[in-house]
């Protein structure tokens, strides 16, 4: 089965991790050949690029730019009718606005891979709708519920494939902690994440703040600027710690390509969202790191976080978070429970080769389930004009 997953390109977050774990991992479930179209460069092409895979520029698109978007969908057009593709997957409402009718005309299955949890209202998302998909893939249960705002076309809940990181070692701890001047005897609190508001840094470090009276606690934040408001918010951030009195204690670590090495130098994952993930690669991360998690009880982190590996919170209750984050500060043997039962967790719930079968077996019967496109030879170009 050859695949098309379809994306902007130019940020990197949850969905770039995915789209990365698929072509990272891709002999765990050889029937799918997985390429990739791409309207921007960066950090996810050239990733793609290193693993071997296949990706396909179609053109920078600025939806002001109503050129920009007839491009792109010509340069759809042409690789379409030139690679013959099974199966479409657009990843998010951007590329299903812009692209889903291409797809559409050229007859191929188009599948919908819903990673936030839609309202139906914003513009972009009433756009998107004049596509409706064959199938729906959610990241989690609590984003299918929200589903039929967007479409009524079937849909299926798949948690994301999550791939347990190389190199948990003792010698890999030693070296993090080293090259960021921290001690080994620190607890290390951790959040790695996008620098968005309701991700919460700031409801960590004012949790934080509570426990300045406890010592051998250090907390590292790391998350680059991908958007000017995201450089507005990292400002507040470093001006809050510094009032709080605890700016000492608190690691900016900007953007980072070696989030795995950094949990694995780390003692607990926190992140008190204040809005609700639809899912959350970053807690089965954490997860697979061995490091309890602590975040709040919303959104797609119920479904992935219980007392085997972590706690739950209510949103901005810093209290209750503080007094978490202090208990497991000073209790290591309650961070040694929780940690031993992060990795279970995170392999029953995500282990890549079961859910690849998985995302095989739905994605064939939505092919099965539709004529294949007779593809006219005049329009093809290329090598398959010979063929």
């Amino acid at each position: 089965m050859k695949l098309l997953h379809i994306y902007a390109g130019n940020l990197f977050g949850g969905i770039e991790t995915l789209l990365v774990t698929l072509a990272k991992e891709q002999s765990l479930c050889m029937q799918m050949q997985h390429h990739f179209a791409l309207c921007f460069e960066g950090r996810l092409a050239n990733e793609l690029r290193s693993l071997d895979a296949s990706v396909y520029q179609l053109g920078q698109v600025r939806i002001s730019h109503p050129w920009t978007v007839w491009r792109a969908r010509l340069e759809l057009q042409r690789l379409l009718r030139q690679e013959r593709f099974d199966v479409v997957i657009c990843h998010s409402c951007w590329p299903q606005a812009i692209f889903g009718s291409v797809v559409r005309v050229n007859h191929l299955p188009l599948v919908f891979w819903c990673h936030d949890v839609p309202s139906g209202r914003h513009p972009l998302e009433r756009w998107a709708k004049l596509v409706s998909p064959d199938l729906v893939i959610a990241n989690s249960r609590y984003t299918q519920v929200a589903v039929p705002k967007l479409y009524q076309s079937y849909s299926e809940t798949l948690y994301l494939p999550v791939a347990c990181p190389n190199g948990n070692d003792t010698s890999i701890r030693h070296t993090v902690r080293g090259q960021l001047n921290t001690s080994n005897d620190v607890t290390v609190v951790i959040q790695a994440s996008r620098l968005e508001r309701w991700k919460g840094q700031n409801v960590l470090l004012s949790a934080l703040a509570q426990l300045r009276h406890i010592p051998g606690w250090i907390c590292w934040i790391a998350g680059g600027v991908q958007r000017p408001d995201e450089a507005e918010y990292l400002q507040e951030l470093k001006v809050q710690a510094q009032q709080l009195g605890i700016a000492e204690r608190v690691l900016f670590l900007g953007q980072r390509a070696d989030v795995p090495y950094l949990l694995a130098a780390a003692d607990i994952h926190c992140q008190p969202n204040t809005g609700a993930e639809p899912f959350g690669i970053a807690f089965l991360e954490a997860l697979y790191a061995g490091l309890p998690v602590v975040t709040t009880a919303i959104g797609g982190a119920v479904e992935i976080i219980n007392d085997s590996c972590g706690r739950l919170v209510a949103p901005n209750d810093i209290n209750a978070l503080s007094d978490v984050l202090g208990f497991l500060i000073s209790h290591p043997s309650e961070r040694a429970t929780l940690a031993a039962g992060g990795k279970p967790r995170a392999e029953y719930l995500c282990n890549p080769a079961k859910q690849l079968t998985r995302l095989y077996n739905l994605l064939s019967k939505v092919v099965e389930s539709i004529p294949s496109p007779i593809y006219e030879p005049e329009l093809i170009t290329g090598s398959n004009a010979k063929k």
